[in-house]
Formats: C-alpha cells, structure tokens, sequence
C-alpha cells in the first residue's frame, strides 16, 4: 500500500509543479531577456514527481500489491515477471501514466536541447505543452487513477488479458507512445511559432527534428502492432482496417505529410499553412489514437482497457486543445503572399503538394471509415462495423497516381525543373507496365486495376534503385525511405495477389487433400506452464512439389483469467510464410484448422524497417 500512497501523492506533487510552471512561464515571457532557472528546474522537479509514480505502480506490479485497484485488475500472483512489468502499461490507467511520463520527459529535453531560438518562442512552448500536461494529470486524478485503494485487499488478482502477454505488445505501447508524445512537442512549438509569427526556414530546421523522431517512433509501434496481431491475434494478415489500427494510421499519414512541408520550408518560405494545421492535426489525432478506443468510444477486436464514462472528459479535453489551436492559427498567423506566388508547376515543390493532397485524401478515408460508426450508433445506435472493401476500393484508385507523382518527384529540382531524361523515365514506365501484366495475366480477377497497381509501385521501385546509383543524387537518407515505401506496396500487392487459404475441420488422425496441399493431422500434445495449460496440435504440411513441413499450433488455457487463445505456429522464408492455427469446434472433437501461404510477409516487415531506418539517417544528417 505504501507505493501506491507515495504514487498518488507523486502526482498530486506534480500537478502542483505544473501549476507553478505555468505561473514562471506568463512571468517570464513578460521578461524575456534570458530563460528563467525555475522554468528548467521545475520542469525536472515535475518529472522527477512523475517517475516516482510510475516507478511506485511497477512496483505494485511485481510484488503482487492487489490493494492497488490497478493491479487487482491487471494481475495475478503466477504471471512471469516481464509480464508484471509491462502490465504496468497494458491497463487504462498505467498507460495514461507512461503518457504523462514521456511528455515530462520529451518536455525537459525541450528546454534542454533547444537553442538559438527566441526566449519568448521557448517558454511560450513550454506554457502550451504544460496545458497538455495539466490535462493529463486532471485526467488521471479524476478520473483514471492508477493507485485507487482496495479494501478488503483480495488474495489474487484477475490476471492480464493473455492476448497482452507477449513480448512485441510489452514493447508496442511504449514505442507507439513516443510517436505521439513526439508530435505534442510539434504541436506547442507550432502554436508558439505561430503566435509569435516566426514560422520560417530556421524555425523549419529546428523542429524538423522533433518531426523526425515522432515519425520513426510511430513508424516501428505501428510494425510492432501490426507484426503482434499477425501471429498473435491470429489473422494470418497485417492489416485489418480495425479502429485501433486506423487511429495510429491518421498520425502517420498526418505526420508524414507535415515531414514534407518540413523540407519545403526549409529551402523556401511556403507552404506555413500547411505546416501549422498538419502540427495541430497531428498531435490531435494521435490523443485521438491514445483515448478513443480506451474510452470505449469506438469498439476494436483488440481494445482491452475501456470505459465509456471516461468518453465525456476526453472529448471534452480534445475539443478544448482544437479550439485553443484553430483560434491562435486564425488570429496569428499571416501567410507570406511574396513567396506563394513564385510556385511553378514543374518543381520538387509542387510535387510534395501533389502528394500532401492525396495524403490528405487517404487520410479523410481513414478518418470517415473510422468514425462513421461512432456517428450512425449516436444517430440510430446501430452498431456497424467499416471493413476493408471499404478502404481498398476508395484507396487502390489513388494510390496508383500517388505512386507515379512520388517517383517523379526526387527528380526534380527545386522552383524550377525539366525532365532531361524524361525518354528514360518512359521507358521504364513501359517495362514496368509488361512485367505487371506478364505478373497478373493468368489471374482472372482485376487483371487492368492490378496490373496497373503494380506496375506503377513497380515504377517507384526502379527510379528509387536507380537513384542509388546516381553519383548526382545525394539525399541518400530520403531515397532509403522512399525505396523501402516502393518496396513496401510491391510486397502488400504481391501478397494480396498470390495468398492462398484452406480452412477445415479435422480431427487426430485426419487428413485434408486437394491437389495442391496436403494437410495430416499427425497428433496432440499436452504440456503445463506457471500459467497456463497447452494443447499442441501436430501437422505435417505437403506441397504439390512434395515438400514436407511441420507446423505444431497450439491452444493455450489460461488460468488467470480462465481464456483460451489460439497461438499460430508460422514457418517463414525468404519469400513466403506457412501459417497455420486451431480452434475447438464447440461441442465436438474436430478442430477448426486455418493454413495460409503468405507470401513476402518477410519483405513487409523488412521494407517498414528500411522506411524507418531512412527517418533515422535523415536525423542524423548534418544540413549543407
């Protein structure tokens, strides 16, 4: 009990200290000739109380302290111990708390890190980010306490949600969070900039590395999200276009558009507008991302912290932050009319703004299928669910102009271009265009639209490789990303193209034949964990080539909570995975088998890493 006290008066603590920075803040930029000490000094004293608290529910964690509300919740005695921790933050309460934590932290560097910028641009950003804070702190206390007192205290706790034991999820959330908390320092910089009309090229400089780390956070929590529902979930897929999904996606988009703008208005001193809104958007969809689902607003096959009463203050909060944010955008800022004129249609320019719309259309898709069932259960409360023909038929089209536009793109100049080599270019846009339909031919299914899908990834994915080669082109880091988002799509429609699925009932003993496959039920298994019982389900795989594999999915039993989870056992190659899980048909001895051939499961999750990886060179590069 003792940890949870010192956790919630940690908080109480840091609030106060918020409150105090606030005050130091309007004092100081009334008087702004140099930063306040106690602006830094506070700061690390409101990160300080708020990793005492974070560290005194870790605590509660391990030692099993089921006075804590939080814990009774989210634990058990027989859980391991990495899951103890990271149930730290698999719960409402403790990853509002981890929120809080990594805004203090990011904020604290802030101050820290950033130089040779106004003074009066530095506390105003601090004063913005502590409105953040202060709101989640109110939420927290409120609201989502993590440290709420149990009495009598419980011998045992409920136990985590098995689905959440796993070792990719333990480090999703953390990461994920760091790409939002990212994009609010982007946001109260932008707010502050905006206010003090100081949104320009050095301005552009200094934030575009906040930019950058928010973008690479997001970039590998949505991989680690994406990579755990495909084998834990059982999906035998990446993606799903489920809410949770959707609403890391937004910021992503979002972002990546304001990354863009970024490197424009670095050179030249457009597109601010666009700079601004993408800030405000940003930062808003990801505490769309954040609270949402865990406000039970939106329903998710893998939302596992939620409650509806929480829904109120966290609409409340985003519309106080959008209202604050459009009323300073509106007031303060001035668009440079000088500059906006000299925009010719055949630049590097136009073509980021090219690409910002159809970003901006891919955008509104996600966003109108993800909230369009929020608006028709208020209006009608019937509960619908947007699925994926939705997106595909709505995206696919636009995509393929999208993929030509950022091909073209790198290879023109800044204000003004030609396309000297533009015979080449046609070139290789016939040869792409053959070889996707020499891919698709024998296909009978959208034999034009996949073709030209494929063709025009196919294009980016040549011009990217080309660009390595070519001494004259230096944006090594922006080709990397680039060239793993070419190789990105490839792998998504090759996927799509040549998937494959058997799904059956078998019992032990049994096989399933057609003329391609060959599924023997050869065997089961029983084994005892700490916490949970396990049925292994023997298979022997046979291809039309004769080749043999083995694949031993399992159902897991826990004891704490008493669920049953499908675990998949999936073979991967080079070129294709072999995925294959189970289930218990109700009331007989069959199981319910699901085989997969995914093929280039390997180079998607490659290609997001290569995406990543080209953000990260990018932050390190020295500006010439």
């Amino acid at each position: 009990m003792i940890y949870s006290v010192t956790g919630h008066y940690s908080l109480i603590l840091g609030l106060c200290v918020g409150l105090a920075l606030v005050y130091f803040s309007i004092r100081n930029f009334r008087n702004s000739n140099q930063l306040d000490t106690k602006i830094l000094t506070f700061s690390f004293l409101q990160l300080f109380f708020v990793l005492v608290s974070f560290i005194s529910l870790i605590i509660s964690f391990i030692i099993s302290d089921f006075s804590n509300e939080t814990v009774f919740n989210n634990s058990h005695t027989t859980k391991p111990l990495f899951y103890k921790i990271s149930g730290t933050w698999g719960n409402h309460e403790g990853s509002l708390l981890l929120w809080l934590l990594v805004l203090t932290i990011f904020i604290f560097i802030f101050i820290l890190r950033t130089n040779n910028q106004p003074i009066k641009y530095k506390i105003l950003t601090v004063g913005f980010q502590q409105v953040i804070i202060i709101g989640f702190f109110l939420f927290l206390i409120q609201t989502s306490n993590p440290f709420n007192y149990l009495f009598p205290v419980p011998d045992e706790g409920l136990g985590l949600n098995p689905i959440l034991q796993d070792p990719a999820l333990a480090i999703h959330p953390p990461i994920l969070y760091l790409g939002y908390v990212g994009s609010s320092i982007i946001f109260s910089s932008a707010l502050a900039a905006t206010t003090l009309k100081i949104v320009s090229t050095s301005w552009a400089i200094h934030i575009k590395k906040w930019v950058l780390i928010s973008w690479i956070f997001l970039t590998l929590g949505i991989l680690l999200g994406s990579i755990w529902a495909y084998y834990e979930l059982g999906w035998g897929g990446f993606w799903f276009w489920d809410p949770v999904e959707n609403v890391s996606l937004m910021p992503w988009l979002a972002l990546t558009t304001l990354l863009h703008c970024i490197l424009v208005l670095e050179r030249k001193e457009i597109l601010t507008s666009w700079v601004i809104i993408l800030s405000i958007a940003t930062f808003t969809l990801s505490m769309c991302g954040t609270f949402l689902v865990r406000s039970g607003i939106l329903n998710s096959v893998h939302t596992f912290a939620n409650d509806p009463e929480r829904g109120l203050f966290i609409l409340i909060f985003l519309f106080v932050l959008i209202f604050l944010s459009l009323f300073i955008f509106f007031f303060f800022h001035q668009t440079n009319k000088n500059n906006s004129s000299n925009f010719f249609w055949l630049s590097k320019e136009t073509s980021i703004l090219v690409n910002n719309w159809f970003m901006m259309y891919f955008l509104s898709v996600v966003l109108i299928g993800t909230v369009y069932p929020i608006f028709l259960d208020v209006i009608s409360s019937q509960k619908i669910s947007v699925g994926p023909p939705f997106y595909h038929k709505l995206i696919a089209p636009f995509l393929i102009p999208f993929l030509f536009a950022m091909a073209i793109g790198p290879s023109l100049k800044w204000i003004r271009s030609d396309l000297k080599d533009k015979i080449y270019l046609i070139s290789l846009l016939i040869i792409s265009i053959l070889i996707s339909f020499f891919i698709v031919k024998n296909f009978n299914k959208n034999v034009l639209i996949n073709t030209i899908l494929i063709s025009s990834a196919l294009y980016l994915f040549y011009i990217t490789l080309r660009d390595f080669f070519n001494k004259k082109y230096k944006n090594f880091a922006q080709n990397t990303a680039h060239f793993g988002f070419s190789l990105l799509i490839l792998s998504i429609l090759f996927n799509n193209l040549f998937s494959s699925e058997i799904i059956t009932n078998l019992r032990v003993g049994e096989t399933y034949d057609n003329s391609k496959t060959k599924i023997v039920f050869e065997s089961i298994n029983q084994k005892n964990e700490k916490n949970y019982k396990s049925i292994v389900a023997n298979f022997n795989i046979i291809n039309s080539k004769g080749i043999n594999n083995n694949l031993s999915p399992e159902l897991r039993i826990y004891n704490q909570p008493n669920i049953t989870t499908s675990e998949a056992d999936i073979k991967t190659t080079l070129m294709k995975d072999k995925f294959i899980v189970i289930n218990l048909v109700q009331n007989q001895d069959y199981f319910n088998v699901r085989y997969q051939v995914k093929p280039f499961m390997l180079w998607i999750w490659l290609s997001v890493i290569l995406i990543s990886f080209g953000g990260l060179m990018s932050f390190f590069k020295k500006r010439i």
